[in-house]
């Protein structure tokens, strides 16, 4: 029979950082089907690793969308600067970027997995490639797992199985099918963080093209004076749509029903650091400085070459054959589109494209100090299998190491209190 003080279900970030945590009071099992743990870490950030934001636990929070006054415990007892300290204490030099998005100073996500996986293995946690199929509860209280015909025991599980987001990285979705089992409740589960499907055919022949220091909001056409979202940042064209950093967030905002409908309106301003009046005065300049250019070369001074032929299609005048002949009109329809290009979002990608989960193990079950089952003893949760989620920026992964830290603490507490026992029986 093995017996181990603690089990982890799960080898991603959430779960190798627990593990890392523990203060050994008995043998910790980390079990995941993947060959490579830390699989979907080494993949994020398009490979760099944005594992945390260089801010305030305050600011966390107003950043996560899902049950912000959950996390608000675990955030508040190991934020930003915690995590930070952490791993450039363990070797991995640390440097903050635009929007205080962390990154490695190697931009490599592997030195952020690795180092996981180094201070797991100093820290005596044993590794298992398997899949957990089932829980074993007893009056009450966890007692081990079950991987097939075999059985792990353990009066410590920590479930860290992730959510569906990126199925192909192992995130398969069997974590709530394992809290089900015994009792937990799994809210709605939908892909968040993901890019956006647009009517608009042109965002084909844009595809590829990244436009920098833009501002995207997005509108409900029933109340088009407020936006539920607006922000600066960075908008790329796919094939199907917009993702990027903006796009993405975006994504939040929106529900199915209402997409199906064309209940919505994307509004991009191409130049946000200029208004209406700053941007007319410009093209007046531009216009008077080369009377005889064409309408194209005065586009190319204010978008992208590979941006000038659909924004020029868009407008509805014919182009003259020089801009000193532009009339007043078409340089206030010129400055009115460059400030407002609207897209019509149609519709969602779907997990394999999504960054994390929206919906999960529900917090009314789960303590959010200790990050233990209310409903069974000796059974914890942490990260993205947990119903909370953020935007992008560093803030998911920082829940999902602040959660583990509070599991990993708990748990330590527990087996040292269990050690202090067994010593005087």
């Amino acid at each position: 029979m093995s017996e181990y003080g603690a089990i982890i279900v799960g080898g991603g970030a959430a779960g190798l950082f627990a593990a890392a945590n523990i203060r050994s009071g008995g043998r910790i099992l980390v079990i995941e089907p993947n060959r490579v743990l830390g699989r979907k870490l080494r993949i994020t950030g398009k490979g760099r690793c944005n594992l945390t934001n260089n801010c305030s636990a305050e600011e966390v929070l107003k950043n996560v969308l899902r049950n912000p006054k959950f996390l608000y415990s675990a955030v508040t007892k190991f934020p930003p600067e915690s995590i930070m300290d952490w791993f450039e204490s363990r070797g991995v030099p640390l440097k903050t970027e635009r929007g205080r998005r962390v990154f490695p100073q190697s931009d490599k996500s592997e030195d952020v997995a690795e180092a996981l996986i180094r201070e797991c293995k100093r820290n005596g946690v044993a590794f298992l490639k398997a899949k957990v199929d089932g829980l074993t509860v007893r009056d009450g209280a966890v007692s081990g797992v079950k991987c097939g015909d075999k059985e792990y025991f353990s009066e410590v599980v920590l479930l860290a199985a992730g959510g569906m987001s990126y199925p192909r990285t192992g995130s398969d979705g069997s974590g709530y099918a394992l809290a089900e089992s015994v009792g937990h409740t799994v809210t709605d589960l939908q892909p968040s963080l993901v890019p956006i499907e647009i009517c608009e055919s042109f965002c084909a022949e844009l595809s590829g093209l990244t436009l920098k220091n833009v501002s995207l909001a997005l509108y409900d056409i029933s109340k088009p004076n407020k936006p539920l979202y607006s922000e600066l940042g960075e908008l790329t064209f796919m094939p199907f749509g917009i993702g990027g950093p903006l796009g993405i967030s975006a994504s939040c905002y929106m529900s199915e029903d209402k997409l199906a409908c064309k209940g919505y309106k994307l509004v991009v301003d191409l130049k946000p650091g200029l208004t209406p009046e700053q941007l007319d005065a410009r093209l007046l300049r531009d216009i008077k400085a080369a009377p005889q250019s064409g309408f194209d070369e005065l586009l190319s001074g204010l978008l992208p070459t590979a941006m000038i032929k659909t924004f020029s299609d868009r407008l509805d005048f014919g182009k003259p054959a020089s801009i000193g002949n532009l009339t007043r009109e078409q340089r206030l329809m010129t400055a009115s589109l460059l400030k407002r290009f609207e897209l019509t979002p149609k519709a969602l990608r779907g997990f394999d494209e999504a960054i994390v989960t929206r919906g999960g193990v529900s917090v009314k079950e789960i303590s959010p100090t200790t990050m233990e089952s209310k409903l069974v003893k000796g059974l914890y949760f942490a990260g993205e299998i947990i119903d909370c989620d953020a935007f992008t920026g560093g803030y998911n992964l920082t829940a999902a190491f602040s959660t583990a830290y509070a599991a990993a603490s708990d748990i330590s507490n527990k087996l040292e209190q269990k050690k202090e026992v067994e010593k005087w029986d």
